[in-house]
C-alpha cells in the first residue's frame, strides 16, 4: 500500500518553493544542519512546520489535508509499520535519507493522521563537541560497570549524549556492545568494539525481551532506549549490579527528580528493596536541556551532573532521602573522581559568564530561580 505513494512525488503546495515532496523536506535538514533544524511536524489543518534552534517556524503554504498528509507520511513507513499503525493507532520507526537517520513517530488525534519527524546525524558527534561542563565524562567511557542515566525532556539531546560516549567507548577498547532501541537512531560504526542494534518490533518484541536475550549474548555494555516500565527497569537495574556497563534514558527534568521517577514505578512494598538497587547499581545520572544560544545560531547542552560513585549520595538513595541529594550537587564540585557534580544552575550561569547564553534566556531554562541567582552571584 506504501508503495502507492512514491517519497519523491511533489503534493504539498507552497508560496514561495514551488511544490514539495517528502524528500525535498528531508533535504532541508540536510541543508541546515541537524543541530539547528531538529523536527518537522506533518499536521492536518496546518501547513509542515518545523522546529529551528528550538521554534516552530510553519512553512509558507496552503493547510494539510488528510489526502496530502498520507502523501507525505506514508512513503516513510514499510508495509509492517503501516499496519501496526491502522492496528495500535501509532507506531515508532526510523527512516534513512542522505546522510541524516531519522526518527519518526505517526500518530492518530482528532483530525487524523499526524507526524514528528525527528532529525539525527548519520555521524555520531565527538564527545569533546556535546559540552559537558567537566570532564566526567572520561570517567564514564573507563568504567567496566554501572548505570548511567542520561535524562531531560523530548528533544533535549539524550540520544546524542549517549551516542557520543559509546562511540568513545568503541575507539578505545574491545568491548561487546548491544543495544535495544525504539527505534534505532545513530548507527554506530563497527571499531574497536563489537556493537550489535536491535529494534524494537523488527527484532525483539520488547525492551523486556532485548534485554532478557542480551544477558545470554556476552555483552559489556548495554544501551536500553528507555526506562518505560517496572520491568524494564528491575532488568535494567540488575544488568547493571552484574558486572555490565548500562546506558538509558528517562523522560525527567532534573537528578533529583529521576531517582523519585524510578521508585514511584513501583508499588510501596518494593520500595526499599528498589532503593538498595540503585544506590548500589547506579554511577551517573546527567539531566540535560538544549538552549538557544546568545547569538541565536543553534543550541548548546546545559547539565545537572549526580555522580553516584560519592558514599553520600549512595547512602542519601538507599534511605529515600532524595530532597537531599542537591545539595551534594551544589557542594561536591572538586575535580575528583567521586566528586564532579554539578547543578543544572551553576552550568548555565558558567554558560552565561561565558558569553554563550542570554541572561533572561538561562533564567527561563532553570530549575530553581533562586539557586540560578544565588550561582550568578558566586561566579
Amino acid at each position: 500500500m506504501t508503495e502507492e505513494y512514491p517519497a519523491s512525488e511533489k503534493v504539498y503546495s507552497t508560496e514561495n518553493l514551488g511544490k514539495l515532496s517528502i524528500t525535498d523536506m528531508l533535504a532541508y535538514f540536510e541543508e541546515k544542519g541537524a543541530m539547528r533544524v531538529s523536527d518537522l511536524h506533518i499536521k492536518i489543518g496546518a501547513p509542515p512546520t518545523y522546529r529551528i534552534d528550538g521554534e516552530l517556524v510553519k512553512l509558507k503554504g496552503l493547510n494539510l489535508t488528510p489526502e496530502t498528509a498520507k502523501q507525505l507520511i506514508y512513503p516513510l513507513l514499510s508495509e509492517q509499520n503501516l499496519q501496526k499503525l491502522i492496528n495500535q493507532y501509532s507506531v515508532d520507526c526510523s527512516y534513512r535519507y542522505g546522510s541524516l537517520q531519522f526518527r519518526i513517530n505517526v500518530f492518530m488525534e482528532n483530525d487524523g493522521i499526524c507526524a514528528a519527524i525527528r532529525a539525527l546525524s548519520m555521524d555520531v558527534p565527538k564527545i569533546e563537541k556535546i559540552g559537558f561542563p567537566n570532564n566526567i565524562w572520561q570517567d564514564i567511557v573507563n568504567r567496566k560497570h554501572g548505570l548511567v542515566l542520561v535524562t531531560g525532556i523530548t528533544g533535549a539531546g539524550k540520544s546524542t549524549t549517549i551516542a557520543s560516549l559509546i562511540d568513545r567507548i568503541s575507539e578505545k577498547r574491545a568491548c561487546r556492545i548491544i543495544t535495544v532501541e525504539d527505534p534505532i537512531e545513530y548507527i554506530y560504526q563497527q571499531k574497536y568494539s563489537i556493537i550489535s542494534q536491535r529494534e524494537v518490533g523488527r527484532d525483539v518484541k520488547s525492551f523486556v525481551d532485548g534485554l532478557r536475550a542480551m544477558l545470554r549474548e556476552d555483552p559489556d555494555i548495554i544501551f536500553v532506549g528507555e526506562m518505560r516500565d517496572p520491568e524494564t527497569i528491575a532488568m535494567t537495574l540488575m544488568a547493571a549490579e552484574t558486572g555490565h556497563l548500562v546506558f538509558s534514558t528517562l523522560h525527567t527534568r532534573d537528578t533529583a527528580g529521576s531517582v523519585t521517577r524510578i521508585l514511584d514505578y513501583f508499588p510501596p512494598g518494593r520500595q526499599n528493596e528498589v532503593q538498595n538497587q540503585l544506590s548500589l547499581g547506579l554511577a551517573y545520572i546527567i539531566s540535560q536541556k538544549l538552549i538557544p544560544k546568545k547569538d541565536g545560531k543553534g543550541r548548546l547542552v546545559a547539565m545537572e551532573i549526580l555522580n553516584n560513585t560519592h558514599y553520600a549520595c549512595a547512602n542519601l538513595i538507599r534511605t529515600g532521602k532524595i530532597e537531599q541529594l542537591y545539595s551534594q550537587l551544589q557542594t561536591k564540585i572538586k575535580n575528583k573522581p567521586d566528586e564532579k557534580m554539578i547543578t543544572l544552575e551553576s552550568h548555565l550561569a558558567r554558560l552565561v559568564k561565558d558569553d554563550k547564553l542570554d541572561l533572561l534566556e538561562a533564567q527561563k531554562w532553570a530549575n530553581n530561580t533562586s539557586s540560578f541567582t544565588d550561582a550568578m552571584k558566586r561566579i
